[in-house]
């Protein structure tokens, strides 16, 4: 990925880039967002947009994550089951709505654009799973987790289903089905 500018005048040119993309992505998706629409939402040149970005799904991952990171706070309800289990709800009605179309969109476009796939993982998954894993190590500090399982694995397994289940729409993405992966997965996770 290329380094970000750093001069003013080319970070506000990339704020209204992703600004302009979040928008474009909530009215129509990843097939609205092309650069030729950021560019005239922005009002920033593509040569400037493909100076910073590769592809446009490269910008929409950075859009989005950077959107989802703020729609979802952490919770703090002093208990790491209560924390996560609070989670999963929060990214389960994340997916169920119309951001969970857009993630959609981008993961399946993150394949088959490997140079978009670094801004996914950098934008999107990093950022969440780094927030998850502040969740487990709370969990760490109090004793509450087994051993010998890591942040990495604790999130595949409380977060994989959801992703599963947008993709594929075999199961709902409701709070009580939220709950019930929740439920299953802390189980076998934490200690008793």
């Amino acid at each position: 990925m290329p380094d970000k500018a750093t001069h003013p005048r080319s970070l506000k040119a990339q704020d209204k880039v992703l600004c302009a993309t979040k928008e474009l992505l909530a009215e129509g998706g990843l097939s609205a967002t092309t650069v030729d629409a950021i560019a005239a939402r922005s009002g920033v040149s593509k040569a400037t947009i493909y100076k910073h970005w590769p592809s446009r799904t490269a910008i929409a991952a950075e859009a989005f994550g950077r959107e989802m990171a703020a729609a979802i706070p952490l919770p703090d309800t002093g208990s790491v089951r209560g924390d996560l289990t609070e989670q999963v709800r929060r990214v389960s009605t994340f997916y169920a709505g119309e951001h969970g179309k857009v993630f959609a969109q981008l993961l399946a476009a993150s394949v088959s654009d490997p140079q978009a796939a670094p801004y996914f993982r950098e934008y999107f998954l990093d950022a969440r799973r780094a927030a998850l894993a502040e969740l487990w190590q709370r969990g760490v500090d109090r004793g509450e987790v087994r051993p010998g399982i890591s942040a990495g694995t604790a999130t595949d397994i409380l977060f994989g289903p959801l992703i599963f289940r947008l993709l594929t729409g075999h199961a709902p993405l409701t709070a009580e089905e939220a709950d019930a992966i929740s439920t299953a997965a802390l189980d076998g996770l934490l200690l008793p």
